[in-house]
C-alpha cells in the first residue's frame, strides 16, 4: 500500500499555525527562546532538524540551557532503556524550573512516547508536562503548539497510524556542509527485539524525484556530504516500483563535489547489485554498516532476521572483492534470550572471517511489547558481562590492524572540525568514513582535503596535507 502524502492544503494549515504562534509570542517583552534535545539515532537528528525549523518559522531563537528556555522540548528514542531513563530523569529534572516559570511550556516527542505504557507513565508522573505527541504527527507541531498557547492545559496528540510523508517542512540543519536526508520512513521487518516498527509505523517511501530534487538543491547550496536516512535503506523503492541501488545510481549521476552515505542496511535486502553501484560510483562513501547481530543460524532465526551466516558472509566477501578499500562495520547484539555460549562463541567465530574494521556491541536491552521479551532469558547479567568483555577484546585487537593498510596512503577527506586527537589539530571523515586528524587552518573546514597518512591507531588516522 502506497503511504499517504500531506497535501498542499494541509501543509499550507500548518504554515498559518506558524504564523498564529509567531503572533502570540510577538507580544513577550523578549524573543521566545526554545531548548531542545534528541535523544537516538540519525533518523530523530533529522527529526530534530523539522522540528527546529518549524520554531524558527514559528519566531523562536534557541538556547543551550532550559533554565532561560519559553519551551523545552525533548525529541526521544525508545530503542534502549538507558535513553528513555536519561528523558525521565530530565523531564524530572524540569519540575523545579516550571515552577520558577509557569509559563515555559515543556513538550515530549517521538519514538519513545509513541509507546503506550511509557505515554500513560508520561501522563501521571509528570503532569507538568504540556505537550505530547508521537512519531505520526511531527508536522503538526504548529498546530499543537498554539493549542497550548490559545486553550492552555495539556495536549496529548498519540495516534496509531501506519504514518504518512510530510514533504517541504522547514529544516534548521544542524551543520553547513553535512545534510541528512530521510528517503524513507518505518520499518517492515519486525525483529523480534525491536520495537521500532511499533513506533516508526510500516515502511513508506519518498518519490524518488523529491529526493533527488532534495539532493541536488543540497549540493547546489554547497553541502558536501549526504547522509541518506531509513530503517532499513535497502527496502527503499519497493512500494514505489524502484529500488535503492537504482535511487543510488541517479544520485551519483548530479555533478559536484560531494559524498553520499546511508544508513542502515538490512543484510536481508543488501544485495550485489547495491554493492556494485557503490564499487562503480564517483560519490558514494566505502563505508558499508550492516549489522550481523549474531553469528549463529539459532540465534539469527530466533531474532527474526530473515537470513543465515552463510548469506552475511557471502555479502561480506563480495563487498571486499569489489571495493578493496571499503570499511566495513556491524552491530552484535550479547546476550540475546537463548543465547547459550556456543552460539555466542558462534559469532566471535564470524568476527575473525569477516574481520570488521569496527563494531557497535551491546548487552541485549529488553523492550517491553516485542516478541523478545516475552522469551526465556536464563543467562546472568554477570555471565553476559563476561561474553561481553570477551567480544571487545577480539574486536578490539582486529580494529588496531585494520587502519594500518592506510599508512603511507592518501586519502580524500572531508574537514569537519577540530582534531579528535589533538584540538590543535581538523579532524575529518575520508570516503571510507574513517577519522582522519592533521595539521590545518580553519578556512579548510568544509572542503575536502588530500591527507597523506602517517599513522593508524585503534580507531582513527593521522596525516599531513598533501600541498
Amino acid at each position: 500500500m502506497a503511504a499517504s502524502c500531506l497535501s498542499e492544503d494541509e501543509l499550507k494549515e500548518q504554515r498559518f499555525f506558524e504564523q498564529r504562534v509567531r503572533a502570540v509570542t510577538h507580544v513577550f517583552d523578549h524573543k521566545p527562546l526554545a531548548f531542545t534535545h534528541t535523544y537516538g539515532c540519525q533518523q530523530n537528528v533529522a527529526d530534530g532538524e523539522r522540528l527546529n525549523g518549524m520554531l524558527e518559522e514559528m519566531g523562536f531563537e534557541f538556547t543551550d540551557s532550559p533554565d532561560n528556555a519559553d519551551l523545552v522540548l525533548y525529541n526521544t528514542c525508545a530503542v534502549r532503556e538507558n535513553a528513555e531513563n536519561r528523558v525521565f530523569g530530565n523531564v524530572g529534572a524540569l519540575k523545579h524550573i516550571k515552577r520558577r516559570n509557569p509559563d515555559m511550556i515543556i513538550a515530549v516527542c517521538g519514538c519513545m512516547v509513541q509507546q503506550e505504557h511509557i505515554a500513560a507513565r508520561m501522563k501521571q508522573r509528570f503532569p507538568y508536562v504540556d505537550l505530547i505527541f508521537g512519531t505520526h504527527v511531527l508536522h503538526k507541531f504548529p498546530e499543537m503548539l498554539y493549542g497550548i498557547y490559545e486553550k492552555g492545559g495539556r495536549l496529548v496528540c498519540i495516534p496509531d497510524s501506519d504514518g504518512v510523508i510530510a514533504e517541504d517542512l522547514p529544516v534548521r540543519r544542524e551543520s553547513r556542509f553535512k545534510a541528512s536526508v530521510p528517503i524513507m520512513y518505518g520499518c517492515n521487518n519486525f525483529c523480534t527485539y525491536c520495537i521500532v516498527p511499533k513506533v516508526r509505523g510500516r515502511e513508506r517511501s519518498r518519490e524518488q524525484a523529491d529526493i533527488v530534487r532534495e539532493v541536488k538543491g543540497l549540493v547546489e547550496s554547497g553541502y558536501k556530504e549526504i547522509l541518506l536516512l531509513g530503517q532499513n535503506v535497502n527496502s527503499y523503492g519497493k512500494d514505489k516500483g524502484t529500488s535503492f541501488p537504482a535511487l543510488l545510481a541517479e544520485l551519483d549521476a548530479l555533478d559536484g563535489e560531494f559524498m553520499i552515505s546511508f544508513m542502515t542496511s538490512h543484510p536481508k535486502d543488501c544485495s550485489h547489485e547495491l554493492i556494485d553501484i557503490i564499487a562503480d560510483s564517483r560519490h558514494i562513501s566505502h563505508h558499508l554498516h550492516l549489522p550481523v547481530q549474531s553469528g549463529s543460524d539459532k540465534i539469527l532465526k530466533l531474532m527474526n532476521r530473515h537470513y543465515d551466516t552463510s548469506r552475511y558472509l557471502d555479502l561480506a566477501e563480495y563487498a571486499k572483492r569489489r571495493i578493496p578499500d571499503i570499511q566495513l562495520t556491524t552491530d552484535i547484539i550479547v546476550g540475546f534470550p537463548g543465547e547459550t555460549y556456543e552460539d555466542f562463541t558462534a559469532t566471535l567465530e564470524l568476527i575473525r572471517k569477516v574481520k570488521f574494521d569496527s563494531a557497535y556491541t551491546f548487552i541485549y536491552s529488553r523492550r517491553e511489547g516485542t516478541k523478545a521479551a516475552e522469551m526465556d532469558d536464563p543467562v546472568s547479567d554477570e555471565e553476559k558481562g563476561k561474553w561481553f568483555r570477551e567480544l571487545l577484546d577480539l574486536q578490539g585487537s582486529l580494529g588496531e590492524q585494520a587502519y594500518t593498510k592506510y599508512v603511507g596512503r592518501t586519502l580524500r577527506v572531508l574537514c569537519e572540525g577540530r582534531g579528535r586527537t589533538d584540538e590543535t589539530l581538523l579532524t575529518g571523515r575520508s570516503r571510507q568514513n574513517i577519522i582522519v586528524d592533521f595539521a590545518g587552518s580553519d578556512e579548510l573546514l568544509g572542503s575536502f582535503v588530500d591527507v597523506k597518512i602517517t599513522m593508524a591507531l585503534p580507531w582513527a588516522l593521522t596525516g599531513e596535507i598533501v600541498k
